[in-house]
């Protein structure tokens, strides 16, 4: 079976159509929900994009990962990765997009964590770019035509004055040859596109930091520029999404691939745009850098025409450290001790009554730290604010703490909190 992971870059729980959606077009996405299975407690790996790649390359939870922000790391640790596991039984492993966990020379470049190929953006700051001067193809850059950047100091090399290729238009371009090219093998390929992230030293220069080439049909709406924008890269992704779908059928290799849609962390407020103008965190609290379900509960959809029954909805709850088991699972590989996940195959093949559920899900975020059991959620908002306790199955928005009313609640999620928070990573 195939396996392909496409990670949006600051799409909200509810940017799509599937998820409440109602002014920004996703009808691709929305098909695939509605041929695949819709999560709706899924959660990413931290609330800012670096750590939470960490915890969906290792399945390890941001108590034992190295850093839990978006402080530099490069893999020092010499951690396997989801890639490295796969490629060790006979997959084929590619990638584009956003790698941000390694540079070129250093141990954390993606050739040296399992990935045959990648073609995109090695340095997470280089990717707020749309139009850059190159992407890596591996340890080759690939220049980008007709790209001249302002050479401005205060833009720290990342604001182009010619934009002529759209980076994100490229890498799917990649990615789809690259799908041809390994169709008759087993292949795991991960999409790590930076649409809708922002150009935050555009927007400083700006005022808008939503780069697309067209607003397309959303020029005729009496909106703000940005917003614009950011309904247009939505829109262009969600076509992207199809383009893979169409691809797969046409290669007839849809029936043996699963396909994994989901965000990276909840959705920005940064370069022009704000979060609350096509309510891009639903019914959640909070969004990007919080610990609210806002900043890091976030869409999931899971297709494979053979394997997952259509129109499905599952509840199951679930973190990106559970990716690792789950592909495991998949290409049938051991996975070792270490990993903090539980592979959610069997919610997947409609097998609820074998599906594992997990004890607790932790995040860390600099000195936030939050804890989910079941119905309950834990937050602390620094390492000296007293626990926030909320019931999640009847207090989606988080609205009321409930902490006073449930002391022994209180006192068990600090334990897990204590348990899981181990040494402050960075």
């Amino acid at each position: 079976m195939n396996i392909i992971y496409i990670m949006a870059d600051d799409l909200g729980w509810g940017d799509l159509g599937c998820y409440g959606q109602e002014m920004v077009a996703t009808p691709r996405l929305d098909q695939l929900a509605s041929e695949g299975m819709r999560f709706t407690d899924h959660y990413a790996g931290n609330t800012v994009c670096r750590p939470s790649r960490l915890v969906l390359w290792t399945g390890q939870h941001t108590g034992h990962t190295a850093i839990s922000s978006n402080a530099y790391y490069d893999f020092n640790r010499g951690e396997t990765t989801v890639a490295d596991l796969l490629w060790g039984v006979g997959y084929a492993t590619g990638g584009c997009g956003k790698w941000s966990l390694g540079r070129e020379g250093t141990p954390g470049h993606p050739n040296l964590k399992g990935f045959d190929d990648w073609f995109g953006y090695l340095d997470q700051g280089d990717a707020h770019n749309y139009y850059p001067t190159h992407l890596w193809h591996n340890s080759e850059k690939v220049p980008l035509e007709g790209n001249v950047l302002t050479g401005e100091k205060k833009h720290y090399g990342l604001v182009a004055r010619d934009k002529v290729t759209y980076s994100h238009d490229v890498m799917v371009d990649w990615m789809l040859d690259w799908i041809r090219e390994h169709s008759d093998e087993p292949f795991l390929f991960h999409a790590h596109f930076t649409i809708p992230h922002a150009n935050n030293e555009s927007g400083a220069a700006t005022g808008d930091g939503m780069e697309v080439p067209s607003v397309g049909d959303y020029q005729q709406m009496d909106w703000p520029e940005p917003e614009k924008g950011f309904a247009a890269m939505v829109t262009r992704l969600d076509g992207d999404v199809g383009r893979l779908v169409d691809l797969l059928h046409r290669l007839g290799i849809a029936e043996r691939t699963y396909l994994i849609f989901t965000s990276d962390n909840g959705p920005h407020q940064e370069g022009g745009h704000s979060h609350t103008f096509f309510d891009s965190n639903g019914p959640l609290r909070g969004l990007k850098r919080d610990l609210y379900d806002g900043g890091i509960r976030v869409p999931m959809i899971a297709w494979c025409p053979s394997r997952i029954a259509a129109g499905s909805v599952s509840e199951h709850i679930s973190g990106f450290q559970d990716f690792l088991p789950t592909a495991c699972e998949i290409a049938g590989v051991a996975v070792s001790d270490g990993t903090d996940g539980i592979s959610y195959l069997p919610t997947l093949l409609g097998l609820k009554g074998e599906q594992e559920a997990h004890e607790f899900l932790y995040w860390r975020f600099k000195d936030k730290e939050a804890v989910r059991v079941g119905p309950w959620k834990g937050v602390r908002t620094s390492a000296s604010s007293p626990l926030e306790l909320y019931q999640i199955g009847i207090d989606l928005e988080e609205k009321k703490n409930i902490s006073s009313e449930y002391p022994l609640v209180v006192r068990r999620l600090m334990a897990l909190i204590d348990r899981a928070g181990g040494a402050d990573p960075r």
